[in-house]
């Protein structure tokens, strides 16, 4: 099957306005609920306010990212500067889980002995909280989709936005039941969805600085299409990455046949364009062998042999 690397383009400055209307409504929110939740006495504001805070740190490191990942590549960088939006990803992931840890213990402590709270403070900032959350969603979900990076506040802010709407019932059953106990509750779960979201989506950016191969990519089917072609006896040492995280690199080992030794220039053109044509492998490095002289008991990926000792001689 075709390996599609299309996504969404937003315009470069359009988005880092986005984002930057992003980062000042979430400090402004911070701070906010932060002085609202000491006032009224209230956890699982002062949670929504921490997971806020997350965000405006998830969001300027997310801003800094965009610039950096457009520099042309150099000599300290030569393979350029994309990759700082998959490790601000991972950065943005890991604060999440750390908050939802801390925010679980401080739950638990308050429902062994709930605190006086007063709820009409918590749902009046809850209120404002959901409008600026679902604000800063929208601001972002036409960028996330092509962004492992924009992807991850995006989440954060629509966890955040469903966060305000628990902060809200809590406070309303306070005013009208006194059900103190809520508060804390709802921070637990508040806590527990932080984690979900966190731990199901920290395995691409940790997949791609792995140098794994793309989660979308068919090894076996693209070894298959290198073997297929006139003059291919074999392919080895394979090695499939993600450069970016859209784009796609390999680079391998490949045995001709003697035939296909008299055409290699031939030979290389069309591996190249079926990379590219079928598997949207832009960039490819391949070093070629003579099928009488080529590397004995070579492993099919990696670098290494697939017998315990290397063949010599």
């Amino acid at each position: 099957m075709p390996h599609d690397h299309s996504h969404a383009h937003i315009d470069p400055k359009s988005g880092d306005r986005r984002v930057s209307v992003a980062i000042w409504a979430n400090g402004l929110l911070t701070v906010a609920q932060i002085v609202g939740g000491i006032l009224s006495g209230s956890l699982a504001l002062i949670a929504d306010a921490l997971h806020n805070f997350s965000d405006m740190a998830s969001l300027v490191i997310a801003f800094a990212a965009r610039k950096i990942a457009r520099r042309p590549a150099d000599d300290r960088m030569t393979f350029g500067y994309g990759r700082i939006e998959i490790v601000a990803a991972l950065i943005n992931y890991t604060t999440l889980i750390l908050i939802g840890f801390y925010l679980i213990y401080e739950g638990g402590m308050r429902m062994i002995d709930p605190p006086q709270i007063q709820g009409w403070t918590v749902v009046i900032l809850g209120g404002v909280a959901l409008v600026v959350d679902t604000l800063t969603a929208l601001l972002t979900y036409s960028m996330q989709k092509g962004s492992v990076n924009i992807r991850a506040l995006f989440l954060h802010n629509l966890s955040d936005a469903l966060a305000s709407v628990a902060v809200i019932v809590g406070g309303s059953l306070i005013i009208l039941y006194d059900m103190r106990w809520v508060d804390p509750a709802i921070t637990i779960g508040i806590a527990l969805y932080i984690l979900y979201l966190a731990i199901t989506e920290i395995g691409g950016p940790i997949r791609t600085l792995m140098l794994g191969s793309p989660p979308d990519l068919d090894c076996g089917a693209v070894i298959n299409a290198m073997r297929g072609i006139d003059g291919v006896a074999d392919v080895h040492h394979v090695h499939l990455w993600q450069m970016q995280e859209h784009e796609a690199a390999l680079d391998c080992h490949v045995v001709l046949t003697n035939e296909g030794w008299t055409r290699i220039e031939g030979i290389k053109a069309e591996l190249k364009a079926c990379l590219k044509d079928r598997f949207g492998i832009s960039h490819s490095s391949l070093e070629f062998e003579h099928e009488d002289h080529a590397h004995m008991n070579a492993a099919l990926y990696g670098h290494g042999s697939s017998a315990r000792k290397e063949e010599t001689g």
